[in-house]
């Protein structure tokens, strides 16, 4: 096919070439001077073609898709033409054949038109068939955006057939570029005729490519496509684009963070350099959703070696290729190990002596965790201690542990236990050589498990939603956000504090819920139904709000907070948790729940 396709456009511009010598000749001479240019040309037309079909070939004539034809390939016929022609010139003075002057100038601009008419007609060919004889079966596209990136998509979205794609408005906020046409397409105003937009053109999708935009700034657009019947979808921002390039595979629906409008961390490099740079770095929980963000930030600051243990294989070994494809001279282990097994979690910390740890390794769902409260404490309680325990053992410089803004005043089995692991580093912070710090959060978007792939998945099967009660408002950040800021906690941690990072405003999950089926481009109740299934069995309406505690302590990080310090005895604390491995093989998860409310302050368990 390819050779076919060049095999044409050579015999094309075979006679193009002579086409635009005859063409100049009836330009600037009488006819009366036809016969003896005609015979100067049949004595000079074979090399003069050779010539110039190797020029072209030289400017890469035959080596574009002309079907994507754009102002790059215009000029690559404009200067291989004019080169084409400069280089006949000197072959025909060499020669002392030489033509006048003006007729190189005219068979340049014909090699120009020519050249270019057969290059372009395909393209045209498939604008006209795409965007005005099949306009009925093609989705309408809306761009916000009029600027490179804007221009870049539309181009895409036309040289793309099976996205079956018309471009028919532009929108930007630039008020000069109100009324004006790129490349066909109408400037229709500013972001304040979206809405109108949408209804006038017809509009099927909405495609948001401002990849320079803040997330404020996006925010705000995107609240106002929300309100209109179109998908909605966006070209993500700068920072995500890096080492990329803007065109239809970097479109994305959007996700709830876009809404959100948190803008990008701003981290202490040199502290995290300092801290992780040449250490050796073990992170429990290394396949998750948390652990493994976890690994991919603090690869960025080049650790001696990276430890990743999991008990869950498929996610653990996904993650380890991962991250040897993209950086194959890390240093990386991953291992199936349980935290709950002391004997192996310390050969492992004492084999490869780890200057930090993190602990994200915990069962985490609030509902599950009600029914197996056993679960739940040999993993989130003793599979604590075990880490804990074996980081004192082997002298660890500092363990950092993943809790949870359900720790505070717990009102499930998950919220408790990992209360009582933040209580653990606490004690044995103040009796090891170890620094043991924990970090709190709130809930991430798109973790395993999480609200947001259960609500893509409904919306993705036609529905319905289903939102445990219409007042339950969280707090929401996103996994690398969270993790970012994990690390940077670290890096200032002394030892003994429980860091709490400010998770913004709080957001009703039903909002959630609409936000997502209409940027779907569906319609709440009437396409997508979202039905009230009631509170889950230990579940709040509304999660605590750590940053407004008058125990709360502000850092140099405007978005990390300490918890005021507690001062834990060591007998006090850790031989009642002991105890709880009495209660392990019960088989009434009330028992476990009443043991549990012994050790923590505030805990009622929930009797279902």
């Amino acid at each position: 096919m390819k050779l076919r396709r060049i095999s044409i456009l050579i015999a094309a511009d075979t006679i193009i070439i002579s086409l635009s010598f005859f063409i100049a000749l009836l330009l600037r001479f009488e006819s009366i001077y036809f016969g003896n240019y005609i015979d100067f040309y049949l004595d000079t037309v074979i090399p003069v073609t050779l010539l110039k079909l190797a020029i072209f070939y030289f400017f890469n004539f035959y080596k574009s898709l002309w079907e994507y034809a754009s102002i790059d390939e215009l000029f690559e016929i404009i200067f291989g033409s004019m080169a084409a022609n400069f280089a006949t010139y000197l072959l025909l003075l060499m020669t002392s054949n030489p033509l006048p002057l003006s007729m190189y100038v005219l068979i340049t601009l014909m090699d120009i038109l020519l050249i270019g008419s057969v290059r372009f007609v395909y393209r045209i060919i498939r604008r006209l068939k795409g965007g005005f004889f099949n306009r009925q079966i093609r989705k309408r596209v809306l761009i916000v955006g009029a600027g490179a990136a804007g221009v870049l998509i539309l181009n895409e979205l036309r040289n793309h057939d099976n996205l079956k794609a018309n471009p028919v408005v532009f929108i930007d906020d630039n008020p000069g570029k109100k009324g004006t046409y790129i490349n066909g397409v109408p400037v229709v105003g500013d972001r304040s005729k979206i809405r109108e937009s949408v209804d006038k053109y017809r509009i099927d999708e909405i495609i948001i490519a401002l990849p320079s935009a803040d997330a404020k700034d996006r925010k705000n657009i995107l609240n106002i496509c929300k309100e209109t019947n179109a998908k909605t979808r966006i070209l993500p921002g700068m920072y995500e684009l890096i080492g990329g390039q803007v065109n239809v595979n970097s479109i994305r629906d959007v996700q709830i963070e876009d809404l959100l409008g948190r803008e990008e961390i701003k981290l202490d490099t040199s502290s995290l350099d300092s801290f992780i740079s040449d250490k050796v770095v073990l992170i429990t929980g290394g396949g998750g959703s948390i652990g493994s963000e976890l690994g991919r930030q603090i690869i960025k600051y080049n650790p001696k070696k990276l430890i990743l243990i999991d008990i869950y294989e498929n996610t653990l070994y996904d993650f380890q290729n991962e991250l040897l494809r993209k950086h194959p001279d890390l240093d990386v282990e991953a291992l199936i190990i349980s935290v709950r097994d002391f004997d192996a979690i310390n050969r492992i910390i004492g084999k490869f002596k780890p200057n930090i740890i993190f602990h994200a390794a915990a069962h985490k769902h609030v509902p599950l965790m009600e029914e197996n409260p056993n679960a739940a404490v040999k993993n989130n309680v003793f599979g604590t201690l075990n880490v804990v325990r074996s980081a004192d053992i082997n002298k660890v410089e500092k363990f950092v542990l993943i809790s949870t803004d359900k720790a505070v005043n717990p009102t499930n089995v998950m919220g408790a236990t990992k209360r009582i692991a933040e209580k653990i580093t606490q004690t044995y912070n103040g009796i090891s050589d170890t620094d043991y710090v924990a970090v709190r959060f709130g809930n991430v978007l798109g973790s395993n498990g999480s609200v947001i792939p259960l609500f893509k998945k409904q919306i993705y099967e036609g529905g319905p939603i289903t939102v445990t009660d219409e007042r339950v408002i969280r707090f929401f950040m996103t996994i690398p956000e969270a993790c970012q800021l994990v690390l940077q906690a670290g890096a200032m941690a002394n030892g003994g504090e429980i860091f709490v990072l400010d998770m913004g405003e709080p957001v009703k999950i039903i909002d959630l819920a609409r936000d997502l089926i209409k940027l779907s481009g569906f319609e709440p109740d009437v396409d997508i139904k979202i039905e009230i299934v009631g509170l889950r069995p230990g579940e709040k309406l509304y999660e605590e709000l750590l940053i407004n505690s008058p125990n709360i302590e502000k850092t140099k990080h405007n978005k990390i907070f300490i918890e005021e310090c507690m001062d834990l005895d060591y007998q006090q604390t850790i031989p009642p948790i002991e105890k709880l491995r009495e209660f392990l093989d019960s088989d009434n998860p009330q028992i476990i729940k009443k043991e549990l409310s012994k050790l923590v302050e505030g805990y009622i368990p929930y009797k279902g």
